[in-house]
């Protein structure tokens, strides 16, 4: 009997992995559940440096309370409960961890290859949701319906928003520069042909596809793609690389009058210099689903401009995101029982 413990929360449901898993048809599956609060208790961002956690990020839960729930299993899914060095010296019996996301980053992955434990992930669980909710960003702004509905949710009718000089273009007269085309970006570039918007890529690791380049998608730096987009879109991933790598000078190359779009990670801009633009009106507007820390501060400046679109970092948060996110894991540990190569080792 192989025992697996799946660890859920109010998003991704545990049961939802436990039925993906009981299709692998293997009766040597014994599974248990356990549910944290996510995201009703929001998660921690990044461990303090003191912590036994340090090093982790994106993580909800104690870690001797999940070692006890974790307990004898060898298979452990996840999605937000972390795992470090010192709760793996506590799980002699642990052999594969899944964790129901794009990057393992509340997984202490040095120790799991020191211990033998094997990871995988999941990755584009989401990009099918993200690109939709970028899309809804994008037109949000450049069509003004968040200042529309902010003024009139106020009783007030804004009917000057149908003037010449403020109303806005149609996504068919815009350049839309996307960063990054991964997951994510490739699925936005495939949404946006239709409006028949110019559309510039910025990613210096993954060259366009056949298809794309056909339809006149065009790769650009990344310097190339502020100057010339009216919509900057984000869709790259955090790494040192990309860690504050829109900042004022960044901003200050953007087209005056365009705006920014982060439907990605928030340690990748300086939010203090996108205020700053903001408020000299040099951009236009921006939307943002992600911050510098979550949630922000209540009295955040940036919270409180009017040419600002804001969400609560919901972009993923779709049912198929759940179930892509169940499959891919669900897939991947069939493979592990079977001594197979799993497809998405971390």
């Amino acid at each position: 009997m192989v025992e697996v413990v799946v660890i859920g929360d109010r998003f991704m449901l545990p049961d939802r992995f436990s039925a993906a898993l009981r299709q692998l048809a293997d009766p040597q599956l014994e599974i248990r559940e356990h549910t944290l609060d996510w995201p009703d208790t929001p998660f921690v961002n990044q461990a303090p440096a003191d912590s036994p956690l340090a090093g982790l990020k994106e993580y909800l839960g104690e870690p001797e309370e999940l070692v006890a729930v974790i307990g004898e299993a060898a298979i452990l899914v996840t999605h937000l409960a972390p795992v470090s060095a010192g709760m793996l010296a506590q799980l002699p019996k642990l052999k594969l961890i899944g964790v129901s996301r794009g990057g393992p980053v509340n997984i202490d992955m040095a120790a799991a290859r020191a211990r033998g434990v094997a990871v995988v992930n999941a990755p584009g669980r989401n990009a099918s949701a993200v690109a939709e909710f970028t899309i809804g960003a994008i037109l949000a702004e450049t069509r003004l319906i968040t200042l529309g509905h902010s003024s009139l949710s106020q009783g007030i009718w804004r009917g000057d928003l149908y003037r010449a000089d403020r109303t806005g273009e149609e996504l068919s007269e815009l350049t839309v520069g996307l960063i990054g085309y991964g997951h994510i970006g490739t699925k936005v570039v495939r949404l946006l042909k239709p409006f028949g918007c110019r559309i510039l890529v910025a990613d210096p690791y993954v060259p366009l596809s056949a298809a794309d380049q056909a339809d006149g998608v065009q790769a650009v730096p990344l310097d190339e793609l502020l100057a010339q987009a009216d919509v900057v879109s984000l869709h790259a991933r955090v790494t040192p690389e990309t860690t504050g790598f829109l900042g004022a000078a960044q901003f200050a190359r953007m087209k005056p009058g365009s705006y920014f779009i982060n439907t990605a990670r928030g340690p990748m801009v300086d939010y203090g210099a996108l205020h700053q633009a903001l408020v000299s009106g040099h951009l236009r507007g921006a939307m943002l689903e992600t911050f510098w820390q979550e949630p922000p501060p209540a009295d955040a400046p940036l919270l409180r401009l009017p040419n600002v679109t804001l969400t609560p970092h919901i972009a993923g948060a779709s049912l198929k995101t759940v179930k892509v996110a169940a499959e891919l894991i669900a897939a991947d540990v069939g493979r592990w029982l079977r001594g197979a190569s799993v497809l998405n080792p971390c």
